[in-house]
């Protein structure tokens, strides 16, 4: 078969811990052809194109690719294309989803499901299953942001669009700092903003569940935060402890699983404290390599068990 991957600039990709770069390696081994273009790649011209080139995939992290010229292909012409370009959200990113969506109508398989990546913000995604979420609030208001500071006494304020911990404040009741924050993330009411009850269970760790093809794989990643910060993502400096899911976790894979696949989200990362849900990631959810490489179990290889079935029940 025949991969297209919408990705970064690949000179920008870390080989040695990039789940992209797994899939890759996974897809190679198998036989598949593995192709690569930007975001910014994609166009329309009586048909949707990518201007896509072959690439090779080596053992080498720190040299992991040799590439070919581009050339242009329509994405009907591959047996699947992964969209695998990193937030933020961004009108680039909607227009892609666009483009893709088109495509998905001249015949081809994308993944995610353009709609439903469009569909399912990452943080507010999470109210669709309010059994496991912590209080939670959606505001461009200041003043609810603030009683419902009051309330909580100690809260997590964090973009809509943000993504690896970018802009995400712990802000406590008596925080001199709480106005100026509340200020500045909301930008005087023009700015929507998510806040959620502090959690303590954050200190053993944020976990990464995934969902591949609606079933959860059978280790987290526990992303534990360094001294003196809130934040655990890998991103913003956490370290990564793999561990096997708690009886909890497995009920909320299990419980949003089937409803996600269902919608054409082949890959999602669940963020989840303790017992809750904090965020339901679907652009281009990572942590293949540190389940891996710590565990052993071969995360790529069921992703691409999935992948190649869900391209079988595509196909006419």
């Amino acid at each position: 078969m025949k991969f297209l991957f919408v990705l970064d600039p690949l000179e920008q990709i870390k080989g040695y811990k990039d789940t992209s770069v797994a899939m890759m390696r996974a897809a190679q081994a198998r036989g598949h052809q593995v192709f690569s273009c930007r975001q910014g790649d994609l166009y329309s011209k009586g048909g949707v194109f990518a201007l896509a080139g072959a690439l090779e995939l080596t053992g080498n992290d720190g040299d992991w690719y040799r590439a070919k010229e581009p050339r242009e292909a329509a994405l009907a012409s591959f047996d699947a294309v992964l969209n695998r370009k990193d937030p933020p959200f961004d009108l680039e990113y909607l227009t892609a989803t666009w483009l893709l969506e088109q495509a998905e109508r001249e015949g081809a398989c994308v993944f995610n499901r353009p709609a439903a990546v469009r569909d399912h913000n990452e943080k507010l995604g999470i109210l669709e299953f309010a059994q496991f979420v912590a209080p939670t609030l959606a505001t461009s208001d200041p003043e609810r942001v603030h009683a419902f500071i009051d309330e909580h006494q100690d809260v997590i304020l964090k973009r809509l669009d943000g993504m690896g911990g970018e802009s995400i404040f712990r802000v406590r009741v008596g925080d001199p700092n709480r106005y100026v924050i509340v200020e500045t993330m909301v930008q005087g009411g023009a700015r929507s903003i998510m806040a959620q009850r502090y959690i303590p269970d954050i200190a053993k760790g944020d976990k990464r569940v995934l969902l591949i093809g609606g079933k959860p794989v059978p280790h987290a990643l526990a992303r534990i935060a360094r001294p003196g910060e809130t934040r655990a993502n890998l991103a913003a400096g956490g370290r990564g402890i793999a561990q096997l899911l708690s009886a909890h976790d497995r009920k909320i894979a299990e419980t949003l699983g089937p409803v996600l696949a269902a919608r054409g989200l082949l890959l999602v990362g669940l963020d989840v404290i303790g017992e809750h849900l904090t965020e339901v990631n679907v652009t281009s959810p990572t942590c293949f390599r540190e389940i891996q490489d710590q565990t052993g179990f071969d995360v790529a290889g069921m992703f691409l068990n999935a992948l190649e079935q869900e391209i079988k029940s595509r196909t006419p």
